[in-house]
């Protein structure tokens, strides 16, 4: 199921695989691969990333990429460049396309999903069911890399 992951450069950053997780169908999570996101001048880590294979119910809202570029090395557009290794990934895994949700409050998230390609689909309510609704969120915004 998961696949070879270290030609994932891009010569300014690499992911380092850190774990996998299986699909979890009671929860309705699919499976995933957990990366920290590296500099490869220094092989510093500057923040981490994860890949969803696979879409149902809860990619919908959720998306199949998450990211998080810690506060020293924001700026450098990290997170951006990191997607587009993970749709490297993706496409390896055969999917046709790749869901990037985030907070419509989130613009730095927003620029993030535009600057790596992604095609802004809207603002989407979130159900009372899903895992982000429990946390407060009441809607998303919702892009799509199409692969």
């Amino acid at each position: 199921m998961f696949l070879d992951t270290t030609d994932l450069s891009d010569g300014e950053i690499y992911l380092h695989l850190d774990r996998t997780a299986d699909a979890n169908e009671e929860k309705g999570y699919v499976p995933a691969y957990y990366f920290k996101i590296m500099r490869c001048e220094d092989d510093a880590e500057v923040g981490t990333c994860d890949l969803r294979i696979g879409h149902n119910h809860n990619t919908k809202y959720a998306g199949n990429v998450g990211y998080e570029v810690y506060e020293a090395f924001r700026g450098n557009h990290y997170a951006a460049k990191a997607c587009r290794l993970l749709f490297k990934l993706a496409k390896k895994h055969n999917m046709k396309e790749v869901v990037i949700t985030c907070s419509p409050e989130n613009t730095a998230s927003r620029k993030t999903c535009e600057y790596a390609g992604a095609e802004f689909m809207g603002i989407v309510d979130l159900p009372e069911w899903h895992e982000l609704y429990k946390e407060g969120q009441r809607k998303t915004c919702r892009y799509i890399k199409r692969l």
